[in-house]
């Protein structure tokens, strides 16, 4: 990720509709939500809520497919894991053990899966 695609990925996440929106809809991974339901749980207009869908698609933090009459929303997994190693990508000037908590921190939700012996 470069800075301009960076820039504009934290542009689009510095509002809180939009960053409450895109924080769902990793929340809600791999279904997604309609446009609908994710107005109703954020609590703004249909219309409101699509104009921030707009702004977040354009950064590329999510998109959107068509299913019969209702768009579902999905979150970019893959730019948000581009956008977090951009942000820590030298982080702490290559020391591992001042960076040890931050990874600790960014994993508790899904620890690596150990193989079977």
């Amino acid at each position: 990720m470069d800075n301009s695609k960076a820039i504009t990925a934290l542009g689009a996440l510095a509002q809180s509709t939009r960053l409450d929106t895109f924080r769902l809809l990793v929340k809600h991974e791999p279904d997604g939500l309609p446009v609908g339901e994710l107005a109703r749980i954020i609590g703004v207009p249909q219309n409101t809520m699509s104009a921030h869908l707009k702004t977040l698609a354009q950064a590329g933090l999510i998109s959107g497919e068509r299913q019969s009459r209702s768009i579902i929303y999905r979150a970019n997994l893959d730019v948000l894991r581009e956008l977090t190693l951009f942000l820590i990508k030298d982080c702490c000037g290559g020391n591992a053990e001042i960076c040890m908590p931050l990874i600790a921190e960014l994993t508790p939700c899904c620890p690596p899966v150990k193989a079977s012996a």
